[in-house]
């Protein structure tokens, strides 16, 4: 039995190997896709973990260094400043503003930036917007010291928060692989009857579990290199049909097979 790297080697230019492994046992394939999946994260796991640390790093300089004393109370940011504030920490923007000149719809024109507004924190990164109104912490008031010394302890919070992290992406991620597989191989099916061969379900299954791994290793390079690929969930499929339906020609047909009468 070849193991399973040598699988994803073989996967990636060989469709003939590729069919043959439509008979091995179903727990070795899902096994194979949980593993095609933790390396096709791990770039993205990677720099989210970064970008999360350098933010949480430059929050905690800016705070103690660059913005002038505040109090957030009754739900609002209360300072002296009469402007809003932009620093520019290289990975991340920061904006201040207690006067309520700025709100969410327009931080979200802005990409990897952290805006303590007069009603809520706004956070932009990776396209999406996320805020947190300032109601929704206790009633009390929080000063800038409570945030500072807050920050001052983050380690600890990173330390839980970057494995569940992953955690979270490796589940999403696995779950949306299974789904993307077993698509493709009801789209097999009909593959296989265009090509002419008795194959069933489950193993159309199995040969596209690994028929995938070319455009998820390909996908995988481009976020190392934290390339964007236009129309990737397209060419993704694309790839992946074209070695299935290669895969499925390697398979042999009724008339291939030996005469035992």
């Amino acid at each position: 039995m070849m193991n399973i790297f040598k699988q994803l080697y073989r996967s990636l230019f060989s469709p003939k190997d590729i069919a043959s492994f439509r008979f091995q046992g179903i727990g070795k394939t899902i096994l194979y896709v949980f593993i095609l999946t933790l390396l096709s994260i791990l770039p993205t796991v990677y720099y989210s973990a970064t970008a999360m640390m350098s933010a949480v790093e430059a929050t905690k300089q800016t705070i103690n260094e660059d913005l002038p004393s505040f109090t957030i109370e009754n739900g609002q940011l209360q300072s002296d400043a009469t402007q809003e504030k932009v620093i520019d920490k290289g990975s991340i923007t920061i904006v201040f503003d207690s006067t309520g000149k700025l709100d969410a719809q327009k931080v979200s024109n802005s990409d990897d930036t952290l805006a303590i507004l007069r009603d809520e924190i706004v956070l932009s990164a990776a396209g999406e917007t996320n805020s947190i109104p300032y109601t929704m912490f206790a009633q009390e008031t929080i000063t800038k010291n409570d945030i500072s010394t807050l920050l001052n302890h983050s380690d600890r919070a990173l330390a839980f928060i970057l494995p569940l992290l992953f955690l979270i992406i490796f589940v999403f991620t696995s779950a949306l692989a299974f789904i993307e597989i077993s698509i493709l191989a009801w789209i097999g099916l009909l593959l296989k009857n265009a090509a002419g061969k008795k194959l069933a379900y489950r193993h159309l299954w199995r040969m596209t579990a690994y028929s995938i791994t070319l455009p998820t290793i390909f996908f995988m390079i481009m976020s190392i290199l934290q390339t964007n690929v236009p129309m990737g969930f397209l060419i993704n499929w694309f790839i992946s049909l074209t070695i299935l339906l290669l895969a499925i020609k390697e398979v042999p047909g009724p008339k291939d097979q030996p005469n035992l009468s």
